[in-house]
């Protein structure tokens, strides 16, 4: 039977926002139709709001029952929409509202007042508890005190202990997260296995600590929203008296301490921290970063003067996202679930030790540990059965990556074949005879990436021996940046962006006009029909190991680390394409890796270079580099 509150919905594209309780039609993609497995959880949650059960509490029952997240906004746009034009408590509510408002002017001053008043309790009750917190003095808050009659035969270990429970963690690996004493955790895989209410349920401890200053990161601002609401029902009950300002994006509790939850979208966001000592860093999603630097460089901002505060970084995630390769490389690869293990250099694979002439010379550094996480751990979710059959019907990679928290699939990725092991080489100094070239993918606003080629002669392979990745650098401040670092090298040509020679306007030099004018040559990519999908496939072909050479077509110096980074999580075409996918907007490495394959390298003969005058001066005359 066919219910008229919940119609079909047109989609103006296919990447339009599914509404909550629709799922997209088998038969078109521009539609949406009625999820009714869903649909019958939302009836409930809306006939615990008819009973006047609160927003929240009927939002956080429907997203732990359905496995599938709702804000109690949402919720309650859903209950207005499906239920309030005729709805009792809604009417009831109006009436009640413009019955209580103030009608006269002396009421209005008078309601006026009594906020300002409100206010003003509110402020000095803050003022009070800042003022206890810096005497170093507790305050005092009076436990109802609890009287139980006991007979004479009463078996003590039958009564149960009067507390006030506010979280016990579950049996297994959320205990383990929680006892973990290593310096970095990762709690991960299956989703829905109470991985980030562990993550906010960690540092609960040390809140009774003036001293404590933590930090819970998610990728971004609105991936944040639904930890924060997590956090406003757990900590509050914890800890009374403890406030989240939303402004700061901090919880301060009583003792004086304070939890940051914010987000570290881009890189650069890191600086945010500089200056900041934090005794507690937690990761919500790592592998939604896709490369290691915002984990890395938060390690430096760990620090603390108090001896009662331990310092530690958390982080849970499930399998794959962009940063699935350096995360399993970091925490799964080195060592089985669950032990303890020595931290590891992530491009060497060798542990981190003291050094040379350190009291501590040759003692490791600091241990991590891997935490594995699985649905059944769950054991409120797992026994309602609706989220695991959600997960069962996923395609295989993502029930195995989500189900199973499988970590041997990195789902998407387009080059497969690039393995850290055979791909990444240790620095050598470089014959003067072999050929060199670079190749560059140009960006202001975004990034520049910039590859530096040679060719060994035995088997043309390509060593990529340098990079230099940048923002907000003009083309005169690349090249020069460039010339710097090529300088006494002999370089015989370069491949550059063919959008750079695109004239800026009716007047004026291009980006590559201008690059050449300086000194620094190249020419441009091609960009010619399928160009794209072709050097997809030349990569290919020479990431590919050699058995007779012993090495693959392409190796990579371990100082080039964002190509290193970037390669193995480029996503492929969604759609079956040979391209990647073109939603990616991490790509500035691999386009510069793309046009330097696809400059068809070949290494230099001795005969060809004898009797060439290597000093000869550049004249930028030629229409062939668009000057």
């Amino acid at each position: 039977m066919t219910n008229h509150n919940w119609p079909n919905k047109k989609r103006p594209n296919k990447t339009s926002k599914i509404p909550y309780g629709y799922k997209v039609s088998d038969e078109d993609e521009l539609l949406a139709v009625p999820n009714w497995d869903l649909i019958g959880f939302i009836e409930k949650a809306m006939d615990f709001l008819d009973d006047g059960n609160s927003y929240r509490e009927a939002a956080r029952w429907l997203s732990e029952t359905s496995g599938n997240e709702v804000s109690h906004q949402g919720l309650a746009n859903i209950w207005k929409r499906h239920r309030g034009g005729d709805n009792p408590r809604l009417k009831q509510l109006a009436k009640r509202k413009k019955k209580n408002a103030p009608k006269t002017k002396e009421q209005r001053e008078l309601h006026e007042l009594k906020k300002r008043e409100a206010a003003a309790k509110r402020s000095l009750t803050a003022t009070k508890k800042k003022i206890t917190a810096l005497n170093g003095e507790e305050e005092e808050h009076p436990t109802p005190e609890v009287t139980l009659q006991f007979s004479d035969n009463l078996d003590f270990e039958s009564v149960p202990k009067q507390r006030n429970v506010v979280f016990s963690p579950n049996p297994g690996p959320q205990t383990e997260f929680l006892a973990a004493s290593e310096r970095e955790v990762l709690y991960g895989g299956a989703a829905g296995g109470g991985k980030s209410i562990g993550l906010l349920a960690d540092p609960m401890r040390y809140f009774g600590n003036r001293n404590f200053n933590g930090l819970i990161l998610r990728r971004t601002n609105d991936e944040l929203r639904e930890l924060i609401w997590k956090s406003q029902e757990l900590y509050p009950q914890a800890y009374p008296g403890a406030k989240w300002a939303e402004k700061k994006s901090q919880w301060f509790f009583p003792s004086g301490a304070r939890l940051w939850m914010t987000y570290l979208e881009r890189p650069e966001d890191v600086l945010r921290y500089q200056g900041q000592a934090f005794s507690y860093i937690g990761f919500d999603e790592l592998t939604q970063h896709p490369t290691p630097f915002a984990w890395d460089y938060m390690r430096s901002r760990l620090r603390t003067t108090d001896p009662e505060l331990p310092i530690f970084m958390r982080a849970t995630t499930n399998p794959g996202g962009p940063g699935h390769s350096w995360v399993k490389q970091m925490f799964i690869d080195p060592c089985p679930a669950n032990e303890a293990f020595n931290a590891r250099d992530l491009e060497s694979g060798e542990e981190l030790t003291y050094p040379d002439g350190h009291e501590k010379s040759g003692q490791p550094l600091f241990e991590r540990r891997f935490i594995p996480a699985t649905l059944r751990d769950n054991p409120y979710l797992y026994q309602e059965g609706s989220y695991e059959a959600n997960l069962l019907s996923l395609p295989e990679n993502q029930r195995r990556q989500l189900l199973e928290g499988d970590w041997a699939i990195a789902d998407g990725a387009a080059f497969s074949e690039f393995k850290q092991s055979i791909h990444v080489v240790d620095p050598f100094e470089i014959p003067l005879d072999w050929r060199r070239f670079r190749s560059c993918d140009y960006g202001y606003s975004s990034w520049s990436a910039v590859h530096w080629f040679a060719i060994d002669p035995a088997y043309e392979t390509l060593i990529v021996y340098r990079e230099l990745y940048v923002s907000k650098h003009t083309g005169r401040d690349l090249a020069k940046k460039i010339l710097e670092l090529e300088k006494n090298e002999q370089i015989s040509y370069g491949v550059l962006d063919s959008s750079c020679w695109h004239n800026r306007g009716q007047i004026g030099p291009s980006i590559a006009e201008e690059m050449i004018s300086m000194g620094c040559r190249w020419r441009p990519s091609d960009r010619s029909a399928g160009a794209r999908v072709a050097g997809k496939n030349r990569l290919h072909e020479i990431l590919k190991y050699d058995e007779e050479a012993e090495t693959p077509g392409i190796v990579f110096f371990n100082n080039c680390r964002q190509i290193i980074a970037d390669l193995p999580v480029i996503p492929s075409d969604p759609k079956g394409g040979d391209d990647i996918d073109v939603r990616y907007r991490s790509d500035h490495t691999y386009d510069s890796i793309r046009y330097g394959v696809m400059s068809r390298p070949k290494a230099v003969s001795p005969f060809e270079e004898w009797g060439k005058n290597k000093t000869e001066a550049y004249r930028p005359a030629s229409l062939k580099f668009g000057y």
